[in-house]
């Protein structure tokens, strides 16, 4: 299957090792990684001994006709990430699609507590795969509520806290990440370590935190960090932003970079939605998740909402889109899921044509995609290989951006 596009595609355009970015080519696509699929205490406390979101995933049920449910992986079967091999054969088949490297999200909660460490620090330990990444911050709580569905029988639970304890909380996380930090693989903008934030207003004084790791960094002959904070997708869905969406997308945009980030990662969903289904249609289904939860299921073309998930701030310089693969929540939410219908690799070859034109009059090392996602299976955006579509997916963006 793979071996007939396989190798490194576009080889003039993509690197095969390395974190440093190529000049000429069209896009810089950095796949985020989510490091859930293996067993762990957490886990196995709240959900039973051996979870991992492969649960939710394959005893997901169509919700209405014609919804694809559920999803079933392909080549790489339902895996666990305790596998090296398994690792090793993602980052082929990124490779051979022309992703960059992967963003592994990363789970510290303050004083050291911290989750999902071990696809990262086996990658790290073990100096493989030979394939750029970089680590984001998914600095929000956990609660019981990630894996729940509708059925509530008792109140969420909250798992982990996120919290700031302060200065000397900031040096010990950076320590923690330090050997990530030092790797030859780690991903860099124009020198810089890249390093995504997932709520960046969440963060007390994050001038004073950025400095400081900046600070630590050129102590540790590291040359600082290049700073991303996701930008929400509308500030809030009131009256005017629902009338006026346009209005609202740059200053979402420059209230991140006010607080002192060096660049945005553009998220667009809501904005894609108000613009598909209308504002009427998006405040009825706020109303009504509201008062009778997953009474309805407020669903969305996908084509459409692609077709919509751009706009002109995301040729900034400053700001680097998404691309996305698919949205469908339900093995995770139920009823109460937000759902992309009708995800094909033709319709996501048409949002990578469409995330490429918001790139390609960026200066090199900043044409930057950041790929949601990679292994996002109980989301319904991923790129690995499924049953209904095999590498399609992987293929759609190896076309692409291999294309002239």
């Amino acid at each position: 299957m793979w071996k007939s596009w396989g190798g490194c595609i576009a080889a003039w355009a993509f690197p095969c090792k390395g974190g440093a970015a190529v000049s000429g080519k069209k896009a810089r696509v950095i796949a985020l990684y989510l490091p859930q699929f293996h067993p762990t205490p957490e886990n196995d406390r709240y959900w039973g001994q051996g979870f991992t979101e492969w649960n939710n995933v394959l005893s997901a049920r169509p919700l209405f006709p014609g919804h694809s449910q559920p999803r079933l992986p392909g080549e790489l079967g339902a895996y666990d990430l305790r596998s090296a091999q398994v690792r090793r054969r993602q980052a082929e088949l990124a490779r051979a699609a022309g992703i960059e490297g992967y963003c592994y999200w990363h789970y510290w909660f303050g004083e050291g507590k911290e989750t999902l460490t071990l696809p990262l620090d086996e990658m790290v330990r073990l100096g493989e795969p030979d394939f750029p990444f970089c680590v984001a911050w998914a600095n929000h709580d956990w609660t019981t509520a990630s894996w729940q569905k509708e059925q509530k029988a008792q109140k969420d639970q909250r798992i982990f806290t996120q919290t700031y304890p302060g200065p000397e909380d900031e040096i010990r996380h950076f320590y923690r990440l330090l050997p990530a930090f030092r790797d030859k693989r780690y991903i860099r903008v124009e020198g810089r370590l890249l390093f995504p934030v997932f709520d960046p207003a969440a963060i007390p004084n994050a001038r004073e935190w950025m400095e400081r790791w900046n600070v630590l960094a050129r102590k540790e002959d590291l040359e600082g960090f290049h700073f991303v904070g996701l930008a929400p997708s509308l500030p809030e869905l009131t009256l005017s932003a629902m009338l006026r969406p346009d209005a609202c997308i740059d200053g979402r945009f420059d209230a991140v970079r006010k607080l002192g980030f060096d660049a945005v990662m553009s998220t667009n969903w809501k904005y894609a939605e108000l613009k598909t289904g209308g504002a009427l249609h998006k405040a009825f289904f706020g109303l009504l998740r509201r008062i009778r939860p997953g009474a309805l299921i407020e669903k969305y073309a996908y084509p459409q909402i692609i077709r919509h998930f751009y706009t002109a701030a995301d040729q900034r310089p400053d700001v680097y889109p998404q691309l996305l693969a698919g949205w469908d929540r339900s093995p995770r939410a139920g009823r109460q899921a937000i759902i992309y219908t009708n995800r094909t690799p033709e319709a996501f070859g048409e949002a990578v044509r469409r995330c490429l034109d918001c790139v390609q009059s960026k200066p090199h090392e900043k044409r930057i995609v950041f790929l949601n996602s990679w292994n996002e299976w109980g989301e319904g955006a991923y790129m690995e290989p499924d049953a209904e579509f095999g590498d399609g997916f992987l293929k759609a963006l190896a076309q692409e951006l291999s294309a002239e």
